[in-house]
């Protein structure tokens, strides 16, 4: 088939004069990246005067993120998180990549999980003590605090305390739902004194701060063995080079504020699709019972427990970023399309998580989906909730873990049911988050 130029390359509908279809995508960015694959395999979103190619198939996922990556860069969103995130893992392309992701993985290896597991299980011991039947709780700010606390004693070896750990906690659902904004309108957008920009900039500036503070006290602390000391001591094996500081609370913003808030997102979405789902709920509890027998959940018990992994994975498909981005390095070809050098090809895994070529009723809570001779069905790419390529999440065996665990060990002892007349909105962000959640707790006996 012969290629074509990209600016034949199919539209998306509802484009504007001027703005583009910036106007859909800050209004309705789920549902209009959901919207994408039926205008073709490969479209074009004009963000204002920027267009950005959106890939939609699984083939087209795994040509930009692990076929061609070396053909691209970080992209626009990426680049737009650096005000909060700087120069890291999360950011950063080439060498720097590689040299940070060597220096910090082995902090997430596998074999550390069961030091991690015991940190989780005892702060959800701590969190579900302090519950009562008929008590009303902020699910998804409990949710918040909780990852923040097990990150900063698992990653830190800290207790936070409770003034920086409300200062995270108050940063980080602010930065979570502008970051998503601030990438799908213009640049110069960034510099106007609007209240979104001032309150990104605010807590921007007081995480920031917090680290730093975190960091000043661990240097004259003794060196534990976690990824803090780890950085703050490493030397590069090339240029015998350690980390400025800068570059360490580059890291532990990310890991501290990105870390947290995508994995407590993801389980306060579980806690709502177990209380709309009650056939779900029955059979994650009689799981809990017949594995646990009414004892704590342990990291070995993790592989034992099936239908609470595959739970996990159901809403993690319904739950997925919505925003990526790669920038072409070189021109190259995509489903016949010649893109340019240094043009922006966008993905959504909110969008192809949904996606009704793949997946039957999309939109319905089924993890019956996850079982073996379901999911190997699946194209290759199809399901990747922490992305693909070696720009895949370095925290997938930490985030995994702490879900399991958090999950079985709440819905062990509680049921938590929606409170009356509140109604549910899913909101764009690192991981769409639910804009309130406040659910009342009920004994399971």
């Amino acid at each position: 088939m012969a290629t074509i130029p990209a600016s034949s390359a199919r539209v998306a509908p509802h484009r504007l004069p001027v703005v583009g279809h910036a106007l859909p995508l800050v209004r309705e960015p789920l549902p209009f990246l959901c919207s994408l694959h039926a205008a073709g395999n490969l479209v074009r979103v004009d963000i204002g005067p920027l267009p950005v190619y959106f890939v939609t198939t699984p083939d087209l996922f795994h040509q930009v993120l692990v076929k061609d990556a070396h053909s691209f860069a970080r992209g626009r969103f990426f680049a737009r998180t650096r005000r909060l995130l700087g120069d890291c893992l999360a950011t950063s392309d080439g060498e720097n990549h590689h040299r940070q992701r060597r220096l910090m993985q082995p902090l997430f290896h596998q074999s550390r999980m069961p030091f991690y597991a015991s940190v989780i299980t005892r702060r959800l011991q701590a969190l579900t003590d302090s519950w009562r039947p008929g008590l009303e709780v902020r699910v998804d700010k409990a949710m918040m605090g909780m990852a923040i606390g097990i990150i900063s004693e698992a990653m830190i070896s800290c207790d936070l305390g409770p003034e920086a750990a409300a200062e995270i906690g108050h940063c980080m659902p602010v930065l979570d739902r502008t970051i998503v904004t601030r990438a799908l309108t213009p640049r110069w957008l960034d510099s106007v004194p609007i209240p979104m920009n001032r309150r990104f900039d605010c807590a921007a500036d007081r995480m920031r701060h917090t680290t730093d503070r975190l960091i000043a006290e661990h240097h004259g602390a003794d060196a534990h063995d976690d990824l803090l000391s780890w950085l703050l001591t490493a030397h590069d094996s090339t240029t015998g080079e350690r980390m400025s500081d800068l570059q360490v609370s580059d890291e532990i913003t990310t890991i501290l504020g990105a870390g947290s808030v995508t994995t407590a997102n993801t389980m306060a979405w579980i806690f709502h699709e177990l209380a709309r789902h009650p056939e779900a709920e029955r059979r994650l509890h009689e799981e809990l019972s017949d594995v646990l027998g009414g004892r704590p959940a342990t990291y070995a018990d993790i592989p034992d427990l099936k239908y609470t992994g595959r739970l996990i994975r159901e809403v993690q498909r319904l739950y997925s970023p919505p925003l990526g981005t790669r920038r072409a390095l070189t021109a190259l070809e995509i489903d016949g399309v010649r893109i340019p050098s240094d043009t922006e090809v966008g993905f959504s895994l909110y969008a192809l998580h949904r996606d009704p070529r793949l997946y039957a009723a999309p939109d319905r809570l089924d993890p019956d989906r996850w079982l073996p001779e379901r999911s190997r069905q699946l194209p290759r790419g199809a399901f990747i909730p922490f992305a693909a390529g070696y720009h895949r999440c370095i925290g997938e065996f930490f985030a995994t873990t702490e879900m399991a665990l958090t999950v079985a060990h709440i819905a062990a002892h509680w049921r938590l049911r929606p409170v009356p007349g509140h109604r549910v909105r899913a909101v764009a962000a690192l991981v769409p988050r639910p804009d309130s959640l406040p659910m009342t707790v009920l004994s399971r006996d």
